[in-house]
């Protein structure tokens, strides 16, 4: 089995669902965008969300990915930095819980936390992210040490805000023999980094995953055609159009993924786990197609549940259907 290394924020996610948008106006966050606060902004909102009862969950967008991959029996490891406080331990035990080797290093401000509302009808995400501890990644924290004896290195598209740091991870990675996959991570991340992010995809990335937001950010396109775009600059492009499905593109190679049923209540972490089972199934030498299809397949058990962590009854059921489907493709 090969093995993935993720690098990304970490943060614990606070999951709030809300009513109304009247608590998204109050703070000023656009419905569906991730927003940067303060500590001081992000401690109003906390202490406005705990009476309506939250979810704690190690979480973070690579994090999510490389846990998902963990699970699916890929040797895997994370890179991020914490607070030396409780979030930050709880956060090392989750990861090190599920197998992961997390080589977490300490800042000196409080662990990151996202606040994650959830928007009904259509269990739209809007995050208030304080960054704490995990903006202080530099790039001198990293060593070509923390890269050896992976084959994929996942990276997430919020990091694109720190220039310097991503540029010396994706450098690492490349010097190490690695396939570099990034997550566009959201919208206005995209457009605020544009020039950052193309020259970062054209010359390190091997698959870019974007939703169809990101995607058009990117490209100023539609989804299809940001596709044809996206995949001129790197191997493997996937544009994930939320409950319509997704679209894989290598080469001249198309396929649309259709979605697989289910029960959506929360949208949270889906892309994530999206990407870890297509990097899973990249991992086997699949298809793109089939990867496609292992990603939809996964991505269907996570928006059933609150928050990106999926129980093991769902995931028994996943990857029962999983290895029915990839069943033809051994040995070959």
């Amino acid at each position: 089995m090969k093995s993935i290394l993720g690098i990304g924020n970490a943060l614990t996610d606070i999951l709030a669902v809300l009513p109304n948008d009247l608590l998204l106006k109050q703070y000023h966050l656009p419905k569906g965008s991730m927003q940067h606060v303060d500590q001081s902004t992000g401690d109003k909102i906390w202490a406005t969300l705990k009476p309506m009862g939250v979810e704690y969950v190690a979480g973070g967008s690579a994090a999510n990915t490389i846990n998902g991959a963990a699970v699916f029996g890929m040797r895997a490891g994370f890179i991020g930095k914490v607070g030396d406080d409780d979030l930050g331990a709880l956060y090392k035990s989750d990861l090190e819980r599920n197998g992961i080797k997390a080589t977490l290093l300490k800042g000196k401000s409080s662990s990151g936390r996202a606040m994650v509302f959830i928007s009904n009808p259509n269990a739209e995400r809007t995050f208030a992210v304080y960054l704490g501890a995990a903006l202080e990644m530099v790039p001198e924290d990293l060593t070509p040490e923390m890269f050896q004896g992976y084959d994929y290195f996942h990276i997430e598209g919020y990091l694109v805000q720190n220039q310097a740091l991503l540029r010396r991870a994706v450098e690492l990675a490349k010097e190490a023999g690695m396939i570099i996959s990034i997550d566009m991570a959201s919208y206005n991340v995209v457009e605020s980094n544009d020039a950052f992010l193309h020259d970062i995809v054209e010359n390190y990335v091997d698959i870019v995953f974007a939703n169809e937001t990101e995607a058009q950010a990117y490209t100023k396109l539609p989804p299809r055609e940001a596709l044809d775009v996206i995949s001129q600059s790197c191997k493997i492009a996937v544009v994930k159009v939320g409950k319509e499905g997704s679209m894989v593109k290598s080469g001249d190679e198309y396929h649309f993924i259709k979605p697989w049923a289910a029960e959506a209540i929360d949208a949270t972490g889906a892309g994530d786990i999206y990407a870890a089972g297509f990097l899973y199934g990249h991992s086997l030498g699949l298809p793109i197609k089939i990867c496609g299809n292992i990603g939809s397949i996964i991505s269907a058990k996570v928006v059933e549940v609150i928050g990106a962590k999926i129980d093991i009854p769902r995931w028994k059921a996943a990857k029962q259907e999983i290895r029915e489907m990839i069943e033809p493709y051994k040995g070959e």
